[in-house]
């Protein structure tokens, strides 16, 4: 994969993303080696579902990347507990990466943050270091990634 040209130096340049196969929401930023998801309107059991199967598939492609998830454009949520605790029970098993990935999960609400957290404490002890934000400049310290990257305001290539 090509990285973007950054003639200019600029952090700009380099926040280019690309479009990923499977949802709207979904992009990948070769300069940071981040794969980002802004999941949009209601997050239920369906879409994480629908997420942990592109998940599977992408990251033998991509692997290792960090992982950085808007819930900030989420309008409704609709997850049960149990399918919460289910979905990192099988992202542990099914996560094939020799070293550790970093997940951010911003949310500029409190009850999906509540439901990044209980994932963040789910996913201890496990090659997925998650860890859920209220701020996102902290997300992005944490990334070790420029906070305009992960607003996620760029125009995806395709």
């Amino acid at each position: 994969m090509n990285l973007p040209d950054d003639s200019t130096g600029s952090q700009t340049a380099l926040a280019i993303s690309k479009s990923l196969p499977g949802k709207d929401c979904l992009r990948y930023y070769p300069a940071h080696r981040l794969m980002a998801w802004q999941p949009q309107g209601m997050l239920d059991d369906l879409m994480l579902d629908q997420i942990a199967r592109w998940l599977v598939d992408i990251e033998q492609e991509y692997l290792p990347c960090q992982r950085f998830v808007d819930f900030s454009q989420l309008t409704a949520l609709a997850v049960r507990t149990h399918h919460v605790f289910e979905f990192a029970r099988n992202r542990a098993e099914q996560f094939t990466g020799a070293k550790s990935v970093r997940t951010a999960l911003f949310s500029d609400d409190w009850v999906s943050l509540a439901v990044a957290r209980l994932y963040e404490s789910l996913m201890e002890e496990t090659l997925i270091e998650a860890r859920a934000f209220f701020d996102l400049a902290k997300a992005a310290e944490w990334l070790a990634i420029p906070a305009n990257v992960l607003r996620l305001k760029d125009k995806p290539e395709p």
